[in-house]
């Protein structure tokens, strides 16, 4: 793909077709080899477990290319980690570390042409899918799977980037129940989030928040990312059962307590919003989505966080990013170089 700097950084949040894909097919008790597939679709039997009985999980993670040239991938072990989390939440087979490794490694390497130039804001979004392709009737589960990753160059997910939004606490809509599937990165807990996801969007906000589904006591997860506060010097984050533990959060938990913040993950009482100086959402896509205001429409409640960042989330974003595209060194072990 031929684009000029200036189309690179004008890219969106949208899946964008590259030259390959990968693919590997778990039969008969074991896992095949990968395999390169230059087809956007699947074939799939009409009664396969995916489409009907919901064993359907993916991830989420970047690839960037850095000022130096280099291709960095990071934390992709963690995704592989996660994804078999959820494997084992779904009874889904899990993925070996290096068929897992392997399918990474090739599917950036056939699509490097791809990969958004440093500068742009953009980068190479890669997304892991393992879904059951065999076919069952009754409520089973599949014994015949399909691993694959597919890539697209992405930019913002938000079209606005790094700026502050609006926000809207849901009370009517439960994204996932206290012991459901919730800490599992699939599908069902998605689509659960869709309708009162597009509610907010039509009243003017950019996500929907979500509380406990217990109580309705406590913030849970915020839209398709993990909320965060900062008060007091301490960075806040949720604990709960039903939220899907995100590998940014993670990292910025540590960048944080590094950066001489104290670092919370606790329940978070709905009251206590009246105490953040910051507030944010986090994940892969927008990495640090800084929160305006939230919006408790039934309960007559609008808390204010300012028109621009906070000095916090400016300085954690800066910090990710700067390690993700290789302008700060990687101490961690974050980076994987291509």
């Amino acid at each position: 793909m031929k684009m000029i700097p200036e189309e690179w950084s004008k890219l969106s949040f949208a899946y964008y077709p590259t030259n390959y894909n990968v693919r590997c097919y778990y039969r008969d008790g074991k896992w095949g080899n990968v395999e390169i597939s230059s087809s956007e679709n699947i074939i799939m039997h009409i009664s396969a477990t995916a489409l009907h009985y919901g064993q359907e999980i993916f991830e989420g993670l970047k690839a960037f290319r850095g000022q130096d040239g280099k291709i960095r991938i990071f934390r992709w072990q963690n995704n592989w980690e996660r994804m078999n989390f959820s494997a084992r939440g779904i009874l889904v087979p899990e993925v070996p570390k290096e068929i897992f490794e392997d399918s990474i490694t090739k599917v950036i390497t056939l699509n490097k042409e791809f990969i958004p130039p440093y500068g742009t804001g953009a980068s190479l979004y890669i997304r892991p899918l393992l879904i059951g392709t065999g076919a069952k009737l009754g409520v089973a589960p599949a014994d015949e799977f399909l691993f694959m990753i597919f890539v697209s160059p992405v930019g913002p997910y938000f079209p606005t980037g790094f700026k502050c939004v609006d926000v809207k606490i849901e009370r009517n809509v439960d994204r996932a129940a206290t012991l459901g599937t919730g800490q599992f990165k699939i599908g069902g807990n998605y689509a659960a989030s869709l309708v009162s996801g597009r509610q907010a969007y039509d009243e003017g906000f950019k996500m929907a928040l979500y509380l406990d589904a217990k109580e309705k006591k406590y913030i849970d997860e915020c839209g398709p990312a993990n909320f965060f506060g900062i008060k007091n010097n301490t960075y806040i984050t949720p604990d709960s059962s039903s939220i899907l533990q995100s590998i940014t959060n993670m990292s910025l938990r540590t960048l944080a307590k590094e950066a001489g913040l104290k670092v919370e993950q606790r329940k978070m009482p709905v009251e206590e919003l009246s105490e953040l100086e910051e507030a944010g959402a986090c994940g892969t896509a927008a990495v640090i989505t800084p929160i305006k205001s939230i919006h408790d429409k039934e309960q007559g409640k609008i808390y204010t966080y300012g028109n621009e960042p906070g000095e916090w989330s400016v300085k954690l974003y800066r910090k990710l990013q700067s390690i993700q595209f290789g302008d700060e060194s990687d101490k961690y072990g974050w980076i994987t170089e291509l």
